[in-house]
């Protein structure tokens, strides 16, 4: 469950002046005093995360001394760490949050300190789960919305998003896999060692941690390989990057980077609705009996998502093969259309099945940016107090295949890795292909049909599991 941002108070105490560092413009929390460890951070990280910090209005200290109140650290080790600080010169290290990176990385998300929760403190471990009992497929473990490890997770999948929409399949899937079987653990990693033997989690998305924390990926339509190309240009913040003359951003970065504050920050189940009851009215003025469905994270229970996802077709074969540029016109003379990506179908029946994975299906689809305003929403917008515009923008991706298809869509569109080992249990397990378009029994050389997700499962011979339980 969200829990609402409250900022902690720290105890007060007198503060030496000359422990502190000077007044410096644009402070917003006078109150919380962070200082980053060095340690295992590096001095070049520790630079990067101190100057986003104080852009956003945090207080970063150089020294660590009794005028802090959040110490925060990438050692997860406590052990070490507590004996490094305790060996320090404070005196007040008991009042002190001593926390990892996520606490750090919420509050530079919500641009604001977040509440101090268990998951962010560093401290001794709880046994965690045996590896042996964690399944290489996420169609047999069960995954639910509760994410122990949403710094990693958050990180693995921008830049399986970065490589799906660049069509680059083996980094989507392995980032992908990985980020699905830290879902699924009932326990915090407090120590990347103890990860060593879980499936699909191997050295190398280890080390892509370092550079998922750029800040640059966050951006729509800034992908890692960007990302560390303008990094190692010396540009450290999007200041930077738009002052830079030999910098040509295409459209969609133009966008990303105009809509950021926007787009960066959580879309909540309120808001998915209000969007949802914008797309059916302008589906349904098309087409009055045309079928659309909220996937996504919101289909699996998620209160909170990234953007919102809907599939949208008509009962009549062929009919949805204009239905999506109709309701871009339609937004578009709305006033309220501030991006839009559409691609044409591509779908084509007679090269099915296919023998790849593919990232993405060639169904029609339209990849948006809408205004959404504040009266829309039931409850109102999830907005900064500061923001006083009254709406704003919001990522809205649709996707219009046959009705034939539409259970393998929904299935897909539905989204996590779930889904995705779907497909390889399916190869792996019971010789058929499985994707956005078709199941295929290699044995019976047939393809299976199916109407429902639940006549998918039954296919495969697997329990049927529900939207909510498929957080993988």
């Amino acid at each position: 469950m969200f829990h609402a941002p409250i900022v902690p108070r720290a105890r007060k105490r007198s503060r030496p002046a000359e422990a502190s560092a000077p007044r410096r413009e644009g402070v917003k929390f006078e109150d919380v005093r962070l200082y980053l460890v060095e340690r295992k951070m590096g001095r070049s990280r520790r630079s990067f995360l101190t100057e986003l910090a104080r852009s956003k209005g945090f207080i970063v200290e150089d020294v660590l001394s009794d005028v802090v109140t959040h110490v925060v650290s990438e050692d997860s080790q406590a052990s070490s760490l507590w004996a490094w600080l305790k060996g320090g010169p404070v005196k007040n290290l008991p009042v002190m949050h001593v926390l990892d990176i996520s606490w750090f990385t919420d509050s530079m998300r919500e641009g604001k300190p977040v509440a101090v929760e268990t998951r962010h403190l560093i401290q001794v471990s709880t046994t965690p789960t045996p590896m042996s009992t964690v399944s290489q497929y996420a169609c047999q473990r069960r995954t639910t919305t509760q994410n122990n490890n949403k710094i990693f997770t958050d990180a693995f999948e921008v830049l399986a998003e970065s490589h799906e929409f660049n069509d680059m399949e083996g980094p989507c899937l392995a980032f992908r896999r990985a980020a699905s079987v830290l879902k699924s653990l009932p326990w915090t990693v407090q120590n990347l060692r103890v990860t060593e033997d879980l499936p699909c989690l191997g050295e190398h998305s280890m080390c892509v941690i370092e550079l998922i924390a750029s800040l640059f990926t966050s951006v729509f339509g800034v992908g890692p390989k960007t990302a560390e190309k303008w990094y190692r240009r010396g540009l450290r913040s999007f200041s930077d990057v738009l002052a830079e003359p030999s910098i040509h951003l295409n459209r969609m970065q133009q966008s990303g980077f105009l809509h950021y504050g926007d787009i960066s920050r959580a879309v909540s189940k309120a808001e998915a609705q209000a969007l949802g009851n914008i797309i059916d009215e302008a589906v349904h003025a098309i087409t009055p009996d045309a079928i659309l469905t909220l996937t996504g994270g919101f289909r699996r229970g998620k209160d909170f998502g990234h953007d919102v996802d809907f599939i949208v077709t008509t009962p009549q074969l062929g009919k949805e093969e204009r239905l999506l540029t109709s309701v871009i016109d339609r937004l578009k003379h709305q006033g309220i259309l501030l991006y839009c990506e559409y691609q044409a179908s591509t779908f084509d029946e007679s090269k099915l099945p296919s023998h790849r994975f593919e990232a993405m299906d060639h169904f029609a689809k339209c990849f948006l940016i809408l205004r959404l305003e504040d009266s829309q929403v039931d409850g109102g917008l999830q907005t900064a107090e500061e923001d006083r515009r009254g709406w704003r923008a919001v990522r809205v991706d649709l996707v219009s295949p046959p009705v034939d298809r539409y259970a393998f869509t929904l299935l897909g569109w539905s989204g996590s890795r779930f889904e995705r080992d779907l497909r390889r249990f399916a190869r792996m397990e019971r010789r058929m292909l499985l994707d956005n378009h078709a199941l295929y029994d290699k044995t019976k050389k047939e393809f299976l049909a199916a109407t429902t997700e639940k006549d998918i499962f039954a296919h495969l011979g697997l329990e049927y599991i529900e939207p909510w339980q498929r957080n993988a």
